[in-house]
């Protein structure tokens, strides 16, 4: 359930001014690349700092458990498939930021081990033989016959 970025501005119209719609609801990207979480406290002004994430699904999952804690299972959710099986129980702020935070550095380090692995088996695919090769030895033919040489 993948969103896209979205190419129209808040006056409806597509193109220059308006700023990207992030992919997923209580989220936002930083100038330098990192992703944010954050989430205003019902009937409050204050809001709760959710964490910064390497990738938009972390800081996205981190938003879903602390939306869910405070607003309860209709909330709405960026991954509802995702919902914990959790008892809801009044937390505070601070444990539900704790919890959030919690959920989104587990999926950033799922994710960004999902990259690396990703990268790392790319390269060794390209440095594989080809099995279809009779095998080479090691030295060439003109080192063994200079081996050769050598020991007679």
């Amino acid at each position: 359930m993948e969103r896209g970025f979205c190419s129209e501005n808040k006056n409806g119209g597509k193109g220059g001014g308006g700023k990207e719609k992030p992919p997923y609801r209580g989220i936002r990207m930083r100038k330098w690349g990192k992703w944010v979480a954050e989430i205003r406290e019902p009937n409050k002004r204050s809001r709760i700092w959710l964490g910064s994430y390497s990738t938009p699904v972390a800081a996205a999952r981190a938003y879903d458990t602390a939306v869910f804690y405070l607003r309860g299972p209709s909330a709405r959710l960026n991954f509802p498939e995702f919902l914990g099986k959790d008892e809801l129980q009044d937390m505070s702020s601070a444990s539900i930021r704790k919890k959030a935070t919690e959920v989104g550095a587990r999926v950033d380090a799922q994710e960004t081990g999902f990259r690396a692995a990703e990268l790392t088996s790319s390269s060794r695919i390209r440095t594989q033989p080809d099995l279809n090769q009779i095998p080479r030895s090691e030295n060439s033919e003109e080192d063994q016959e200079d081996e050769d040489e050598d020991e007679d």
